[in-house]
C-alpha cells in the first residue's frame, strides 16, 4: 500500500513538473511573440529553449496565433494561443534573452525564469510616453527632410506626427479597435495639410502628409514579412503580409476621404524652398536616435545603434546612387545585417537590438502609400510601378538581410 502511494505521488509530481514546464514554453512563447519577435527567429528559439528543458516541441506561429506540439505519443499534448504581435520592444527581448540565458546555463529553475518573465514583461518603458511622442514629431519632421521638404512642410509634418502620436495613447486608453487608428490618423494628417497649405502657408500638402504619416506605414512590417517567406515560414509570413496591407489601405482609405471632403481647399502644390544641404545630415543623424527611443533602445547602446543605422543609409545612398534603388537597398540591408550580427557576436546580444532601427531607414513604407495615391488618382500604372518598386525593394532587403548572416552568423537567435 505505501509503495502504491510512494508510486502514485511520484507519478503527480511529476505530471505537475510537466505541466509546469509546458506552461512556462507557451507563457514564454507568448511574450516574445507579443515584443516582436518574427516567426523564423521565435520557432528556433523556443525549439532550442524546450530542447534545453528535456521537451520534445514543434511549435508554428502566425501573428495571431501561437500553436505547440510538446511531448511523444501518446502523452503528446497540443496547445493554442490566440496573441497578438506586437512592435519591437528591444529593452525587453533583451533581458528576456538573458533570463533564457540564465535557464539554459541552469543558473535558475523554470519557476525563477517564470516570475522573472512575468517582471520584466510588466516593467516600465525606458522612457516617457512624452519623449516618445516628441521623438515621434522629430522623426517625422526628419523624413520631410529626407524627401526634400522645405521648412515649412518640416515644422508642419513634426507637428502632425506628434499629434499622431498623442492620438495613439488615446486609442489605448480609451481601448479603441486596433484598426481604427490609421483611418482616423490618415484622415486627420492629410485635413491639416490641406488647412495649413490653404489658410496658413503654402506647402507641399502630400509630402507633409506622407511624412507624417510614416511612423504608421507599414514598411518594417512587409520587410519582415518577406523574409518569413524567403526562409520557408509561409503561414506566419503570408498572414503578416495581409495585415501590413491592411494597414496600408485603412491609412490610405481616411487620406482618401480627406481630399474628397477637402478637395476644394488645394491649389496648385508650393514647390518646397530648398534647405541647405547639411539639413539633411543632420535629419539623419537625428533619425536613428528617434528610432532608437521608438523601439525602446536604452541609451547605453544608442551606439550601436547610431552606427548600424548610419553605415546602413550611406552604403544605401552611395550604392543606390553610383547602380540603381534596388542594389542600393541590398547593399545597405547587408550593412546592417552584418553590423547587427558582429554586435551579436561580440556582445552576446540579441543583433535585432541594433537591426530594426537600422532597417526602418531603408523600409519601402512610402513606395505603397505612393502606389495607393496614385491609383487613387487613376494613374493606374504609375500605381502598379510603385507597388512592384516596393515589392522589389523589399525584397532587395531580405536578401541583404539573409547574405549578412550567411557571411557573419548572428550567435544569438534573437
Amino acid at each position: 500500500m505505501t509503495l502504491e502511494k510512494q508510486t502514485s505521488s511520484d507519478a503527480e509530481s511529476a505530471f505537475a513538473s510537466t505541466v509546469e514546464v509546458h506552461d512556462f514554453l507557451m507563457r514564454t512563447g507568448e511574450l516574445l511573440h507579443q515584443h516582436g519577435t518574427p516567426s523564423h527567429r521565435l520557432e528556433r528559439v523556443m525549439t532550442k529553449v524546450a530542447r534545453t528543458l528535456g521537451i520534445k516541441c514543434t511549435f508554428l506561429y502566425t501573428p495571431t496565433s501561437l500553436i505547440a506540439s510538446m511531448g511523444d505519443a501518446p502523452n503528446e499534448r497540443m496547445y493554442m494561443r490566440r496573441v497578438d504581435s506586437g512592435s519591437v520592444d528591444a529593452d525587453k527581448l533583451i533581458r528576456f534573452d538573458e533570463i533564457l540565458e540564465d535557464l539554459e546555463a541552469k543558473k535558475i529553475t523554470v519557476s525563477d525564469a517564470r516570475l522573472r518573465l512575468e517582471a520584466t514583461a510588466n516593467a516600465p518603458a525606458p522612457f516617457s510616453k512624452g519623449l516618445t511622442a516628441c521623438m515621434c514629431g522629430l522623426a517625422c519632421a526628419s523624413i520631410a527632410v529626407v524627401f526634400g521638404g522645405g521648412a515649412f512642410e518640416v515644422l508642419t509634418a513634426g507637428l502632425i506626427g506628434l499629434a499622431i502620436a498623442g492620438l495613439e495613447g488615446l486609442q489605448s486608453r480609451l481601448g479603441w479597435e486596433q484598426g481604427l487608428l490609421f483611418p482616423i490618423a490618415g484622415f486627420a494628417a492629410a485635413l491639416t495639410s490641406l488647412a495649413v497649405a490653404k489658410w496658413v502657408v503654402p506647402i507641399d500638402d502630400r509630402l507633409v502628409t506622407l511624412a507624417s504619416l510614416v511612423i504608421l506605414l507599414p514598411g518594417l512590417t512587409i520587410t519582415v514579412a518577406m523574409t518569413e517567406l524567403a526562409v520557408g515560414h509561409l503561414s506566419a509570413g503570408v498572414a503578416r503580409f495581409a495585415g501590413a496591407c491592411a494597414t496600408l489601405l485603412t491609412l490610405f482609405i481616411g487620406v482618401a476621404i480627406a481630399w474628397r471632403v477637402a478637395g476644394s481647399w488645394r491649389s496648385m502644390p508650393a514647390s518646397p524652398e530648398a534647405l541647405p544641404a547639411i539639413c539633411l545630415w543632420v535629419a539623419v543623424l537625428i533619425s536613428p536616435a528617434t528610432f532608437a527611443v521608438l523601439f525602446r533602445v536604452r541609451t547605453s547602446r544608442w551606439w550601436i545603434v547610431f552606427a548600424v543605422s548610419l553605415s546602413g543609409f550611406l552604403a544605401a545612398r552611395y550604392f543606390g546612387g553610383l547602380y540603381s534603388s534596388e542594389v542600393g537597398s541590398f547593399m545597405g540591408a547587408l550593412v546592417v545585417g552584418c553590423g547587427s550580427n558582429l554586435y551579436a557576436r561580440l556582445r552576446d546580444r540579441p543583433a535585432m537590438v541594433p537591426q530594426a532601427p537600422g532597417i526602418i531607414l531603408l523600409v519601402p513604407g512610402s513606395l505603397g502609400y505612393r502606389s495607393l495615391s496614385a491609383m487613387q488618382d487613376r494613374e493606374i500604372l504609375a500605381g502598379v510601378d510603385f507597388a512592384f518598386n516596393m515589392l522589389f525593394v523589399a525584397m532587395c532587403l531580405v536578401g541583404g538581410l539573409l547574405a549578412a548572416s550567411a557571411i557573419i552568423p548572428p550567435k544569438r537567435i534573437l
